[in-house]
């Protein structure tokens, strides 16, 4: 254990604070989340290297960076509902759960999604909930939210998850398809006023769902 947060530390000093994140909340959640516990046993050795990790199905562990880099961007904040799409191993809702009041994670695959549910339990994370469905729909019944994460690409900002975003409310989300990825950050300005900004290439699996073949509409 004490390896592991070491680890967890070094982390933080060479692969996030020094690419610029300079969130006190964002570096102290990612110290703290213990990312070993996301991964299969077989991985737990490489689950603070600068990478990806596969998690079965198909999906991924997020590079360390990169889950950094979403949160801050996202604006996460003590107080705030916050909706991750894609949840995978639980490891980014683990984080945001460290951060904000109350965390909603959707994930499309049962067998990940009863896994990270079964993770962030016995870590003993009570404001994480993990949902199985369509992350591309969101989850209007649980709207609005104060910050949206989507931890996979879609080729447009899905509709809906614009509209379940409270005013001010922070949208960060991969754009992009084949030939290449953007971060996109989108805040809801008004009712009907979205504000976008370009922040950095990526790559993320695709997000798999009905919204997002939809038109970009506001």
């Amino acid at each position: 254990m004490t390896d592991h947060r070491s680890k967890a530390r070094r982390m933080v000093e060479t692969q996030i604070a020094r690419r610029g994140v300079r969130d006190s909340h964002v570096l102290r959640a990612m110290a703290q989340a213990p990312r070993e516990r996301f991964v299969d046993a077989d991985m737990a050795d490489l689950a603070y290297e600068d990478m990806p990790l596969p998690i079965g199905q198909g999906q991924t562990i997020s590079q360390p960076y990169i889950v950094a880099a979403m949160i801050e961007a996202a604006g996460v904040r003590p107080g705030d509902r916050v909706l991750e799409v894609g949840a995978g191993s639980g490891y980014a809702a683990a984080v945001l759960g460290l951060i904000a009041k109350q965390v909603y994670a959707v994930e499309r695959l049962e067998t990940l999604a009863a896994l990270a549910r079964q993770r962030l339990a016995a870590l003993g994370y009570r404001n994480v909930q993990v949902l199985t469905g369509d992350g591309a729909r969101g989850l209007p019944d649980h709207a609005p939210f104060d910050a949206i994460l989507v931890s996979a690409g879609a080729p447009s900002v899905p509709a809906a998850l614009k509209q379940q975003l409270a005013t001010g409310g922070r949208l960060v989300i991969p754009v992009g398809g084949h030939d290449g990825q953007r971060l996109k950050k989108i805040i809801r300005r008004t009712e009907d006023h979205y504000e976008e900004q370009d922040l950095e290439g990526v790559l993320f699996v695709p997000l798999v769902g009905v919204e997002p073949d939809a038109p970009d509409r506001p």
